[in-house]
């Protein structure tokens, strides 16, 4: 397995990651192990964006617009 070491790193927010570790029972290495799994271990969507905006608004239904009717295209003008 790989090591990596990270330098300089905010007191608070080193602290805030123990009290997260010490909140889910873990130490802060298996804590920080944790959290990249989560981030980086997500394999990318494959959706289009189309897609993953329908997905995500799906579950609020749709909308029934009332769609005028279509008419033919006026004739453009004419400079004679």
């Amino acid at each position: 397995m790989a090591s990596i070491t990270i330098r300089n790193l905010d007191d608070t927010l080193k602290q805030r990651l123990r009290m997260r570790a010490a909140e889910h029972g873990r130490s802060m290495e298996e804590e920080v192990r944790e959290i990249l799994r989560r981030s980086v271990g997500r394999s990318p969507s494959r959706a289009n964006l189309g897609e993953a905006i329908h997905q995500r608004f799906a579950a609020l239904g749709g909308a029934e617009v009332d769609l005028p009717p279509r008419e033919p295209m006026p004739e453009p003008p004419r400079f004679d």
